[in-house]
């Protein structure tokens, strides 16, 4: 069977499938791989790791039932060296030959028998503002933790009441907040954060997305456009990150966001070399940056400062407050201080709805 298509379409849509495809080389081969499956002159494109789960389609046309597994690292470093325009593509038993004029590439493929589809959701989706991906989620997903061994802390976490909505992401040493309107049919669950990760590019220039939730199969699907995802929720208790919220503030800091940002660069070149901490010293109209170091004078650097309480000395891994501040919209950054021991709070002066916090590091005096 011989299917003729555009190299740019179908080198498109198997990039796309890619990224949800297994990068454990202990995980059965055919994870490792792009299903192809044709049928009704449509071609579905089907990809997985078992947690995440992807599918797109492609319309063509004179093709017959088929189903394959293909190896995409191969074939689309292949298909990024031809000419733009058609190629043609013949299923075989055991391989995939691509070829375009003079130019031929065969490549075997994968045994497709027991490939693990997306799991049926037979509930009606719902719509969502697109806004909720692009302008809200970077808030939080960023503050999720990377590390495995504490599987509910590589989540975003959504707690749904009767009126309102938060989203919670934590990796014990920070923690990003924001509270919401409550979205009709979102329901409390924690979803990986680096499967939502994935949905942020797909998102943009789309007016809507599609969602879906099966509470049998623990799964959430969202569609965008000719996107199909799908992922397992993580099962299991999210700390209570109510407890760790400040209830007073002792000293309020309110600096320019841009030249706090560029002042924290500036400070990072040495700071690196000091276990990536810097000091804020707060003092009346003025906060002082600096590496940790035991030495008089040394690198410094300032910056004005609306400061209301006491004067205060507090260290920060600098890395978590340039994630912060890069991810945060806004003119001022308001920062409220307990102590150099206690969890500092930063908030925008454009979302109250949104606040951040960053555990300090301890220092000796």
């Amino acid at each position: 069977m011989k299917i003729t298509i555009l190299k740019e379409t179908f080198l498109e849509k198997i990039n796309f499938a890619w990224r949800f495809t297994s990068s454990k080389l202990s995980s059965i081969e055919s994870l490792q791989g792009v299903c192809l499956k044709g049928e009704k002159n449509i071609i579905h494109f089907y990809a997985t790791n078992l947690n995440f789960y992807y599918h797109t389609h492609l319309k063509t046309e004179n093709i017959s039932d088929f189903t394959t597994v293909i190896e995409p690292k191969k074939i689309a470093e292949f298909l990024s060296f031809l000419s733009p325009g058609k190629i043609d593509i013949e299923i075989e038993k055991n391989q995939i030959i691509i070829t375009q004029g003079q130019t031929r590439g065969e490549f075997a493929t994968f045994s497709s028998e027991d490939y693990p589809f997306p799991p049926k959701i037979k509930s009606k989706p719902k719509k969502i503002a697109v806004d909720l991906f692009l302008k809200n989620l970077p808030l939080v997903i960023f503050a999720a933790s990377s590390d495995e061994t504490r599987p509910v802390l590589t989540g975003v976490n959504f707690v749904v009441d009767e009126e309102k909505m938060l989203i919670v992401g934590t990796d014990g040493f920070r923690l990003s907040l924001l509270k919401m309107e409550k979205i009709e049919g979102l329901p409390s669950m924690i979803v990986p954060s680096n499967f939502l990760n994935q949905l942020l590019p797909l998102a943009k220039e789309k007016e809507e997305i599609l969602f879906n939730f099966s509470i049998e199969e623990k799964t959430i699907n969202f569609q965008f456009g000719d996107h199909d995802l799908y992922s397992r929720l993580i099962e299991g208790e999210y700390p209570p990150f109510e407890k760790v919220i400040p209830t007073q503030t002792v000293t309020k800091v309110v600096v320019d966001k841009q030249e706090f940002f560029r002042k924290i660069k500036l400070i990072s070149v040495f700071a690196r070399e000091l276990s990536n901490v810097v000091i804020f010293e707060v003092k009346k109209e003025v906060m002082i940056i600096k590496p940790k170091t035991e030495k008089n004078g040394g690198n410094f650097t300032t910056l004005e400062a609306k400061v209301d309480g006491d004067e205060i000395k507090i260290a920060f891994n600098f890395k978590f407050l340039l994630d912060f501040l890069s991810h945060l919209e806004g003119e001022k950054i308001i920062i409220e201080l307990i102590r150099p021991d206690s969890p500092t709070v930063f908030k925008s002066d454009k979302n109250p709805n949104f606040l951040h916090i960053i555990m300090p590091v301890r220092i000796q005096e």
